[in-house]
């Protein structure tokens, strides 16, 4: 029984549906570009309007809004959500589903170790969120770059959109770690989506009370992508702390699969 390819099977149609979401999004939200870039001393009196906290819980800085990179920011805060539900909703779904549909003591009988049951699901999941990158990183680039009216920075473009990927194997591990932490997860989406929403209000919620230490929780604000635009480089502090998180879950995950006890159907 080949695992990986039976999961890169299973999750195919709800990749694709993800995909085609998000490209849309994307593409429609690029092609408005223009239509800001042609009054710009009208929208920055709009954009002044609003209060400093709500400018800087949704990414919008006035110095770099009407940019395409500034521009693209603004719609990727929304897009990066998007993307954590659906690696933390493949994450917790890719592991718990045996157990939910009373199919992981059939699996487990079958000549395969646990280590390489849990292995290949987690490389399954990775290559799903990988092609998403790839078509998502693809629409958001080749668009950009048609509605641009200035200096495009490939770096600074690509470096911001490196960032999702960065988020969704975040949110990839704690769905991992949840699902073999918790027992009887009956619907990946109800525990994913309540989590992701939560962290995305406490990053919001520390942005408006302008306090610095709610970064080092909320992976939504690990990277400051207006600090990348401006210094064309990460902080390295928040690549170090998902780094630690990523390996501590993953590990943790493959310990508690491989000793978790598991109910026979009766």
């Amino acid at each position: 029984m080949n695992v990986f390819f039976r999961e890169l099977k299973a999750y195919r149609n709800s990749t694709v549906v993800w995909i085609f979401s998000l490209c849309s999004l994307v593409t429609v939200f690029l092609l408005m570009y223009p239509a800001f870039t042609r009054d710009v001393d009208t929208t920055r009196q709009i954009m002044e309007n609003l209060p400093a906290a709500v400018r800087s819980a949704l990414d919008i800085s006035l110095q770099n809004f009407f940019t395409i990179y500034g521009f693209f920011v603004y719609l990727f805060t929304f897009a990066t959500v998007a993307g954590a539900v659906q690696a933390m909703n493949l994450g917790v779904g890719i592991i718990s589903k045996e157990e939910s549909g009373k199919t992981v003591d059939f699996l487990l009988t079958k000549p395969i170790s646990r280590f390489k049951v849990f292995t290949s699901k987690l490389s399954a999941s990775v290559i799903l969120l990988l092609i998403t990158n790839v078509f998502f990183c693809t629409a958001s680039y080749v668009v950009a770059r048609m509605v641009s009216t200035g200096d495009f920075n490939n770096k600074i473009f690509l470096m911001i959109l490196i960032t999702f990927l960065f988020v969704q194997l975040f949110f990839l591990a704690l769905g991992i770690l949840m699902s073999v932490v918790i027992n009887k997860i009956k619907s990946p989406i109800a525990a994913s989506l309540p989590t992701v929403f939560t962290f995305f209000v406490i990053g919001m919620l520390g942005s408006i009370i302008g306090s610095e230490n709610v970064r080092y929780i909320s992976p939504f604000k690990f990277y400051d992508l207006n600090y990348v635009i401006n210094n064309g480089q990460y902080e390295p502090v928040y690549i170090v702390i998902e780094l630690v998180f990523v390996i501590v879950a993953v590990v943790t995950g493959y310990i508690l699969y491989s000793r978790k006890d598991i109910r026979a159907v009766s």
